[in-house]
């Protein structure tokens, strides 16, 4: 642990005393700031606090581990990296693949080994502050793209700022504070949005009214956010309908992912921007380098290789041919998968593989 930081803050939800006090004591112990709670609606209100990890009987008065879990991760997408491990006895292989299910990140058997609880913490955070890190990288490799458009508005900054947005393998579109886009690249122009503020992007398929207002209210909030020099994130999952130049195995409704922050420079002209859209289609084949997907979400190079030919569109059953191994086996590094990004479908996991290649410069 940095000892320049406060220690990482842990939600332990146990309804048992004796047993949440023994826990509670060893993370102390351990370094770790604690929160108790003996049932799941006291757990819940707890959120609040922004724990750094979970802890969580499934069994609990009021609100059981999985209804808890639900709650956090509809109703608190600020809390969506935040690791959430399962304590239950019930140990057939049954109920820890149901608890995975679910979209807990971890699942330990009572009773608990400390030591393996101490080594998951461990694990966990690890992984949490690596994706955190690389996201820190991502907004600074766009705002080193967009650095001369603050200072300098000449036709040749905006041709730099442009170049080197269209070296990134997602979608970037700059806004003004107007809600204006001032600078939109080439991925993002293979996206064929056309509802505002993307009116300069190509129209085949369009966002759907629920997702254009909160795309909106998102960017709303990041022009007040950029207007106090504040940073500003918001992700968000919006749905597309189906037309002109879809794929014929695709159904009517396709995600899109979506990504927004403030750049926090306080720009009020409308030749500055304020606010960059980061834009991924779950639908779009790309290429990652496999050992930087393996680093960057902690796979194996199993998993690594699994997840790229996902993301390339493959099937799960072609995906067992090529590597001549069974369903069964793709199948089980697949919940690996899901359970490591903190998915539950395979179109939220391939949204999530493509996410992280925001600040990538794919090499042909």
């Amino acid at each position: 642990m940095q000892h320049n930081e406060p220690a990482p803050l842990v939600l332990c939800a146990e309804d048992h005393h004796e047993l949440r006090r023994d826990l509670c004591d060893e993370l102390r112990e351990a370094g770790y700031r604690v929160i108790e709670a003996s049932h799941g609606e006291e757990a819940l209100a707890h959120l609040k606090a922004m724990p750094d990890i979970i802890l969580c009987d499934i069994t609990m008065p009021r609100l059981n581990g999985y209804a808890l879990l639900e709650r956090l991760r509809n109703d608190f997408p600020q809390l969506a990296d935040t690791p959430f491990i399962f304590l239950t006895a019930l140990s057939q292989r049954y109920d820890v693949i149901e608890g995975k299910r679910t979209g807990a990140d971890d699942y330990l058997v009572k009773p608990i080994d400390y030591d393996l609880l101490l080594v998951t913490l461990e694990a966990r955070l690890r992984q949490v502050n690596r994706m955190r890190a690389k996201s820190t990288e991502e907004l600074d490799h766009l705002r080193q793209g967009i650095h001369h458009l603050r200072t300098d508005n000449s036709q040749k900054a905006f041709e730099a700022a442009k170049s080197a947005l269209d070296m990134m393998a997602v979608g970037v579109v700059l806004l003004n504070d107007k809600s204006q886009p001032l600078l939109t690249n080439r991925a993002a122009l293979r996206l064929n949005l056309d509802q505002a503020p993307f009116h300069q992007v190509p129209s085949l398929e369009r966002l759907s009214n629920a997702s254009s207002r909160q795309l909106h209210q998102a960017i709303r909030e990041g022009i007040h956010a950029n207007h106090q020099h504040k940073e500003h994130n918001r992700c968000l999952r919006l749905s597309r309908l189906g037309g002109h130049g879809m794929k014929p195995d695709m159904t009517e409704v396709s995600d899109l992912m979506v990504f927004i922050s403030s750049l926090a420079n306080g720009a009020g002209n409308a030749d500055a921007p304020a606010v960059a859209v980061m834009l991924i289609d779950p639908a779009q084949r790309v290429q990652l380098p496999e050992p930087m997907l393996a680093e960057l979400f902690g796979f194996t190079p199993t998993e690594a290789s699994i997840a790229m030919r996902l993301a390339d569109g493959q099937r799960k059953e072609d995906i067992a041919d090529q590597m001549e191994v069974s369903p069964t086996t793709v199948a089980f590094h697949l919940r690996n998968l899901f359970q490591k990004t903190d998915t539950r479908r395979q179109a939220e996991l391939i949204a999530m593989i493509l996410a992280g290649s925001i600040s990538l410069n794919i090499e042909a």
